[in-house]
């Protein structure tokens, strides 16, 4: 996180603020605090708090809440003493940050809420900032969301390209005995690691049945193909007691996510968390 915040300082040229340098005493020191100027959940205090304080260790911050917290507009969140010159430097990158990373915790709020009273969890993905993927999963968490996997290496997700790369590598292998080959080999590589395959249609979710995953993700499946699967799914493993989780992905959006979730499946996916959240307004005031 430190990196990070002193990558971004450097990218405002923040140590070269030539506004305050021009118009502000050097000595001149003030109260200055961050708020909330909408109703959402807080994330990311903790990081707009170390931006100040890396660019000027002397700055002292002091907390008013912690991530996961109901904001009304007005709300308190932090409050800056220290020097003029450096809380106006840092201003912009730790409103960036605390903003941004509301924004994900408040969609994903959102989210929880409408899925309240089902067994569906939902879910980050990889869709995430380059440089920003924990702070972003941070946020999300904070919402009340879960993370899906942290990165290529945490867990074995076998997607649709990855079946059509080997289809096409040996042209007469139909998808069904694709997908049991490549679920067995990685089984075999990370006996240790949750397996999740990734299909398109029922032929495919029948066929990944069989190979009997940890998971199977439903990409984009309509409402009606998802009640099937969990019926089929349900009725299949109840006769071999075992267990298989769903996952749907793809178009979900608060107008349907309840029904998603109401339909059976485990875990629900969602990419706009962190690539389309829109920024909690948040200002900085001087007291």
């Amino acid at each position: 996180m430190r990196r990070l915040i002193n990558t971004a300082l450097r990218e405002d040229r923040a140590h070269r603020d030539r506004t305050s340098r021009a118009v502000l005493p050097p000595a001149l020191r003030i109260r200055a605090r961050l708020i909330a100027k909408a109703p959402g959940v807080l994330a990311g205090v903790q990081a707009a708090a170390m931006v100040f304080t890396a660019l000027d260790p002397s700055l002292r911050c002091r907390l008013h809440r912690s991530s996961g917290a109901r904001l009304a507009p007005g709300t308190p969140l932090l409050t800056i003493d220290g020097r003029a010159r450096s809380i106006f430097a840092a201003e912009r990158t730790a409103l960036n940050l605390l903003s941004h990373l509301s924004g994900i915790a408040t969609l994903t709020a959102a989210y929880v809420r409408q899925v309240r009273g089902t067994k569906a969890v939902i879910l980050d993905t990889r869709k995430t900032l380059p440089g920003l993927r924990g702070l972003e999963k941070d946020a999300v968490r904070a919402g009340g969301g879960r993370s899906h996997r942290a990165d290529l290496a945490e867990a074995i997700l076998i997607k649709t390209n990855h079946l059509r790369a080997l289809q096409r590598s040996a042209f007469s292998v139909q998808r069904a005995k694709v997908i049991q080959q490549a679920v067995n080999k990685v089984k075999r590589a990370y006996p240790n690691k949750p397996v999740e395959v990734e299909v398109v249609n029922l032929a495919e979710f029948k066929a990944a049945l069989a190979a009997r995953p940890r998971m199977v993700l439903l990409d984009n499946w309509s409402l009606p193909d998802i009640r099937k699967a969990v019926s089929l799914r349900n009725c299949t493993l109840h006769a071999k007691r075992s267990t298989l989780a769903l996952e749907v992905s793809g178009g979900v959006t608060l107008a349907n996510v309840r029904a998603i979730a109401r339909a059976g499946v485990d875990r629900i996916s969602i990419g706009r968390l962190t690539h389309s959240a829109p920024a909690l307004d948040m200002a900085l005031r001087v007291q």
